[in-house]
């Protein structure tokens, strides 16, 4: 068999080719922002307390086919309450194209907190933390960006104590993230 150096050119460039526009396909590497809007209740012994607060966060991970895993920084903030957590979460993605549902778990930390009651400061104690997610990516076409648009709800237990008394944080908002991928 003789291979002339035409069909072996042409062999090469439809191998660069395949491989330039599978690059990405079995994981996507990426870093991101978000903003959420929403609330936080803290329980403690039928004396709850609601307000209203605002979330800020970054993010980091790795998107495969049907999962994605996550790094996660968010800095809670309301009028009583400012804390941050850190958090690893796992996806699990509905195959669809450009808009994608998918659910999602989260556990970690909440850490470095304040809360104001009466005008004294408390700091909040560094806990265990729980997270679970809903909601739908947007990939955006010939951009290397992704949106999600999701709903959360986070729970840590005992945040600080004060009196005997060790209330809960129950934390929820919708949120937009934005995904850069590289």
């Amino acid at each position: 068999m003789k291979i002339n150096s035409i069909s072996l050119i042409s062999l090469v460039s439809a191998l660069t080719i395949t491989t330039s526009a599978n690059a990405g396909a079995i994981a996507d590497f990426y870093v991101g922002g978000m903003l959420g809007a929403g609330g936080h209740t803290l329980f403690a012994d039928h004396n709850n307390k609601s307000d209203s607060s605002l979330v800020l966060g970054a993010i980091a991970g790795v998107d495969i086919p049907l999962f994605r895993i996550e790094g996660e920084y968010n800095y809670l903030t309301s009028s009583d309450i400012h804390a941050n957590t850190a958090m690893v979460n796992a996806y699990f993605k509905m195959p669809s194209t450009l808009i994608m549902p998918y659910v999602g778990a989260g556990f970690g930390v909440l850490f470095s907190g304040e809360h104001e009651i009466d005008n004294k400061t408390i700091d909040m104690d560094t806990v265990a933390a729980y997270q679970g997610m809903m909601g739908v990516t947007v990939d955006v076409p010939l951009l290397p960006v992704k949106f999600d648009i999701e709903g959360r709800v986070l729970y840590a237990a005992n945040v600080y104590e004060v009196e005997s008394v060790k209330p809960d944080l129950l934390e929820y908002n919708v949120r937009l993230k934005a995904r850069f991928i590289f």
